[in-house]
């Protein structure tokens, strides 16, 4: 491959010259220029550099600004970013703690046995759940709605292994479940046991007996729900059982 040889052009070489000789005298002339400038108003060229000083801080300022700006920006755009992302998130139910959290019913208090038995409620799709339990509930510790629509009235004995629940305790609700709180599904839960005519009775009455055992199956899901438990559950017979008091 043959190298291209380059020659030597006079007429180039001459006008880069005269480029150079006018960059020369122009160069030459401003530095005169500016030599009078300073010998004969001093004061221009304090004027002139202090221009320059605030215009070179000035700039600088501003880029920090800018800096800072962009900082910010970026802070926005990611706080708006994951605020985005919050609302796009399937919303948590909320649910009571006590459902989730309480297995020794025992070791509640009984206000506090009241709160767990309706947050089972709440956790089985029953809506309107309402804790009334205290001086002059007349029977009715807990208020709820099934998702079918029932009204549950449901009093809490937190009784020992010893204690079981006698008649008397469920004659005293089914006194007031039906007639006076107009329940569809009357429940009596328990932490311990019936007595066999208290049994008896709340057969006779339409009354739902929840004990201990069956009590920590429908805690963890393995038991059923005590309005599932009604008498008459799929047909009107829960309707007429409450309908005969």
């Amino acid at each position: 491959m043959k190298r291209r040889r380059y020659g030597f052009d006079l007429r180039s070489t001459a006008l880069f010259f005269v480029f150079l000789a006018v960059v020369v005298i122009v160069l030459g002339l401003a530095a005169r220029v500016a030599a009078n400038t300073v010998e004969q108003r001093p004061a221009w060229v304090f004027v002139l550099v202090v221009i320059g000083v605030a215009g070179c801080l000035s700039l600088r300022r501003r880029m920090r600004v800018a800096g800072v700006a962009r900082r910010a920006a970026a802070a926005l755009d990611e706080a708006a970013r994951a605020a985005a992302e919050e609302l796009q998130a399937p919303p948590v139910p909320r649910r009571r703690a006590a459902a989730e959290v309480v297995v020794d019913y025992d070791a509640l208090t009984p206000e506090e046995f009241e709160e767990a038995i309706a947050a089972l409620c709440e956790r089985d799709g029953c809506s309107g759940v309402e804790v009334v339990g205290g001086a002059g509930d007349l029977g009715a510790d807990v208020l709820a709605a099934t998702p079918d629509g029932r009204r549950v009235v449901i009093q809490c004995k937190q009784y020992g292994e010893t204690h079981r629940v006698g008649s008397q305790d469920l004659q005293r609700f089914g006194g007031t479940c039906f007639t006076v709180h107009e329940a569809d599904v009357a429940v009596l839960v328990s932490t311990s046991d019936f007595t066999a005519p208290a049994l008896e009775y709340a057969e006779q009455c339409g009354i739902v007996c929840v004990d201990g055992e069956t009590l920590e199956a429908w805690t963890d899901g393995t038991g059923p729900r005590p309005w599932d438990m009604a008498p008459g559950v799929g047909a009107a017979g829960w309707e007429t059982a409450g309908a005969e008091f």
